[in-house]
């Protein structure tokens, strides 16, 4: 997903991440996969254009199949990062 051109970074959901999956060893912010579906989470770059780039991110995971994403895949854009400041 933060290959996606336009995605900044996967958003946690706060300081108690409540958006998570919890794999062997590692936890992964911003993804929640469930029976019911899986939950993307994204912070979009300030140049990009939501609703492309969601559908993009929406694409990329429901390529991934079933076994890997349950379906349906659910994208949410929680926040815009600032642009970078200028030199």
């Amino acid at each position: 997903m933060l290959a996606v051109p336009g995605v900044a970074a996967l958003h946690s959901g706060g300081p108690l991440g409540g958006v998570a999956t919890f794999l062997p060893g590692r936890r992964v912010a911003g993804v929640a996969l469930r029976e019911d579906g899986t939950q993307v989470h994204l912070v979009l770059e300030s140049t990009a254009d939501v609703r492309a780039t969601a559908e993009a991110v929406h694409r990329a995971v429901a390529a991934l199949g079933p076994a890997v994403a349950p379906q349906p895949v659910h994208v949410h854009v929680e926040d815009i990062a600032a642009p970078a400041p200028r030199a």
